[in-house]
């Protein structure tokens, strides 16, 4: 096994997983590394919450809109140059490294959380 250690599952039940809509994305020229800028819709108990995320090699702003993904809600916001990054949109990484969103194959209410 690789990866940082053990830990137990109550220690996973603490990262808050959620899924959550798109429902604005835009460049992020500003970013050090190229990123775009995300608002994802969580539902009417976490609303929308924004994220910066590396993930230009494989996504443009306009094709993302509509797509679900899977974000932990309860890290605490991350100022990222001008911009506060409020959840941390999650993804895998290809051969060469770069992101791959993750998200369901079918459509799920927002906010529902991972378990």
């Amino acid at each position: 096994m690789t990866g940082t250690g053990m830990i137990s599952y109550a220690d996973f039940e603490q990262v808050d997983i959620r899924v959550g809509t798109i429902v604005g994305a835009e460049p992020f020229p500003e970013a050090r590394k190229p990123a775009i800028k995300l608002r994802v819709d969580f539902g009417p108990a976490i609303g929308v919450k924004k994220s910066s995320a590396q993930i230009t090699t494989y996504y443009e702003p306009a094709a993302l809109l509509g797509k679900q993904v899977l974000a932990v809600v309860n890290f605490p916001p991350r100022q990222i140059g001008p911009f506060m990054s409020e959840v941390l949109v999650l993804g895998v990484p290809d051969p060469d490294g770069k992101v791959v969103l993750i998200g369901p194959d079918i459509a799920v209410p927002n906010g529902g959380k991972m378990f």
